[in-house]
């Protein structure tokens, strides 16, 4: 009974992962824009998680993304 159960329990397990993990790649595709670059004739980044705009798009294109990404965690908390 015990090795039964144990199965049972594994195979709802890999159910859960597997369902998980099809959920993250749906979201994955053309349309699901996270980020728009504006870069002529003004310069600007928006980031739609939360929906801030970015002047400092040099910085931005360099890597420092460390404001960007705590804005996003900051509105995906918050909502």
């Amino acid at each position: 009974f015990k090795m039964l159960k144990s199965k049972l329990y594994e195979l709802e397990l890999e159910k859960q992962r597997d369902s998980k993990n099809s959920g993250d790649k749906s979201e994955i595709g053309w349309g699901h824009q996270i980020r728009s670059y504006v870069l002529q004739p003004y310069q600007q980044i928006k980031d739609s998680r939360s929906n801030i705009g970015y002047s400092n798009v040099d910085a931005i294109l360099d890597g420092d993304i460390t404001k960007m990404m705590e804005d996003v965690l900051i509105a995906t908390n918050t909502n």
